[in-house]
């Protein structure tokens, strides 16, 4: 992939290099540390919401469901007013519902999944959704953009591994953070953290996220397998 380096909008292709876990073990010599956000620049940062999911299919289930609902009991209705009997669930229900308690079992459990399911569509109605998508700096008042974690992620991890002494490097990108587990095969790994601090630091900011996630970078050497 490509990707975009600095204010002077240079690109150059980076390598993806991934190594599986059962290969290495990890001795007990690693260097961690936790970091804040990177400071941020001038109009930057805390303006911009996440995106709102169309979430096609809650809603397309719940507008089924409403119409299969009311075109039965508009049957049942236009039935009745032709002189015709009700359905018969509908009378076993009506009776059900006159002759049990409030305080019945299925009466209770009833009324708990209604709230339930209504509690779920409200929740939906006002929350955003697309916790996938991280929201960009606005450089243009009619566009907005945004990065999918994985895409960030992928940056990160293909910076990393451009750091002298890293042989293998796992990125998780969250919304508030980004957690980099490196392997390195040489150099001190209090400075190959160091690297990788000063490095994925310059790459948060190369993404132009409106809210930079907290950085967190563990570094820790391998040894081979005995036997």
């Amino acid at each position: 992939m490509s990707e975009s380096q600095g204010s002077e909008g240079t690109t150059q292709r980076l390598p993806v290099i991934e190594r599986t876990a059962d290969q290495d073990q990890l001795d007990r010599s690693a260097s961690a540390a936790a970091y804040g956000p990177p400071p941020a620049l001038t109009g930057e940062g805390g303006g911009e919401h996440r995106f709102w999911s169309a979430r096609k299919v809650p809603a397309g289930i719940t507008a089924v469901l409403l119409l299969l609902v009311a075109g039965i009991f508009l049957y049942d209705i236009a039935a009745v007013r032709a002189h015709r009997p009700a359905m018969h669930w509908r009378r076993e229900l009506a009776r059900q519902l006159a002759q049990r308690p409030l305080d019945d079992t299925w009466v209770l459990v009833g009324a708990g999944v209604a709230a339930a399911l209504g509690l779920w569509l409200i929740l939906l109605a006002v929350t955003p959704g697309l916790r996938t998508v991280l929201p960009m700096r606005r450089t243009h008042p009619d566009v907005r953009a945004g990065l999918h974690r994985d895409a960030a992620a992928t940056v990160l991890r293909d910076r990393a591994m451009e750091v002298a002494g890293v042989q293998s490097v796992r990125v998780r990108a969250s919304r508030a953070k980004a957690d980099v587990r490196a392997i390195s095969h040489f150099r001190e790994l209090d400075d190959v953290r160091a690297d990788l601090d000063v490095t994925l630091t310059e790459a948060i900011r190369g993404l132009g996220l409106a809210r930079p996630p907290a950085l967190s970078v563990h570094v820790a050497r391998t040894t081979r397998k005995k036997g």
